[in-house]
């Protein structure tokens, strides 16, 4: 063992307890770091059910060829209001023309061997009451007669189809509304696939229509909520439904359930339901999509927290909570539905606990901070 020389062990000793000191004096210089919180606020809140759905004319009428032939004219501008009634596409109309003239010519003829048959007939008829003629030859002039009354019916009828074949060269608007991108151009051949058949769709847009989805469960949960009166629905209207666009903008007019599917479908397991929207303003076009939203119930003393406050590990859920001490403690919590970039906290906090909102990597349990409480300001649809 080695002995130090006299006199070093006590400056060694020195050293030390002045660093000792320096340490302990450094530690005692450092304040507590400032750390922004939000206030854990009890409030009434609102839950949704959302679920993306896509928007539909409350009329979307397709326009069909229903005669083939080479398109001759397109008389309306593509997206632009049309008419009921007004003119849309031009078939050529020759070959048709054609046949009504070919059954024009059939329908003479018929006529023609009509006339000679009632005249036979009208000649026979006597002779038959003088037994001029036998009752065979009468009863051939009556069948000849007969035949030919019914060979002008067909003829008539043959007419009828080939003048309601020309008509259908002259495609109308059914209704009013606004219509869409023409599928075929002039000189093409249409109506016959592979060509189009479909030209174009009409849709009425003034009223909307939006179709979405939920589950089998968010179904049961809102029928039983519905049924407990938990939301009011004044003299059995329907429910009511909001509807989020794809700026994340909420539509300002509301939408009224009017249609839920018969069915749950087998294969998803989800149910269908329709809301109308009133479109004053025809802002909203078939195709588009957005989020229906419609009120579940109405949590009592609901506690909302900021969705960045929390932390996830293995699907434990847990915040930084300040003491009135300043001292931060990590505390479990269980939590609820998620609305917006909020969470609805189910237990684990109360009313007035402030709650570490920002620089989370730097607090830890135990750690004293200065607590400065801020307000968030949600950037998602208010609940």
């Amino acid at each position: 063992m080695r002995i130090l020389p006299k006199g070093i062990l006590p400056v060694f000793i020195l050293s030390i307890t002045v660093f000792a000191c320096k340490d302990d004096q450094s530690s005692a210089a450092i304040p507590p770091q400032e750390i922004t919180v939000v206030e854990v606020e009890k409030k009434e809140v609102p839950i949704y059910i959302e679920q993306v759905g896509q928007v539909y004319g409350l009329k979307d009428i397709p326009i069909r060829a229903r005669v083939d032939g080479f398109l001759e004219k397109i008389s309306f501008d593509e997206g632009a209001p049309v008419k009921k009634g007004q003119l849309l596409y031009s078939i050529d109309p020759s070959p048709f023309l054609a046949d009504v003239a070919a059954y024009e010519s059939r329908l003479s003829e018929a006529k023609t061997r009509l006339t000679n048959a009632k005249n036979e007939l009208d000649r026979y008829k006597p002779l038959a009451k003088m037994n001029a003629v036998s009752k065979s030859d009468l009863d051939a002039a009556q069948a000849s007669y007969d035949a030919s009354l019914a060979g002008v019916d067909a003829a008539k009828a043959n007419l009828r189809a080939s003048n309601i074949n020309l008509s259908y060269c002259e495609i109308r608007s059914p209704i009013n509304g606004v219509i869409g991108k023409t599928e075929a151009r002039v000189g093409e051949y249409i109506g016959r696939s592979p060509n189009p058949v479909i030209l174009n769709t009409v849709s009425r847009i003034d009223t909307v229509r939006v179709q979405f989805s939920i589950s089998e469960n968010m179904y049961l949960r809102l029928a039983r909520e519905y049924q407990k009166d938990t939301v009011s629905h004044s003299n059995g209207s329907h429910a009511r439904v909001s509807l989020i666009l794809g700026d994340n903008s909420v539509y300002e007019e509301e939408g009224t359930v009017d249609f839920i599917n018969s069915q749950v479908d087998a294969t998803t397991g989800s149910l269908v339901i329709q809301a109308s929207f009133a479109n004053p303003r025809k802002i909203l076009r078939p195709g588009l999509y957005a989020k229906a939203r419609i009120l579940e119930s109405v949590k009592q003393d609901g506690l909302l927290i900021p969705q960045r406050c929390v932390t996830e590990v293995q699907g434990q859920y847990s915040v930084y909570v300040v003491d009135a001490n300043g001292v931060v403690e990590q505390r479990s919590i269980m939590l609820g539905q998620k609305i917006g970039d909020l969470w609805l906290v189910e237990s684990g906090l109360q009313s007035g606990e402030k709650i570490v909102i920002d620089a989370l990597q730097k607090v830890g349990p135990g750690l004293t901070v200065v607590p400065k409480v801020v307000k968030f300001e949600s950037k998602t649809v208010n609940p």
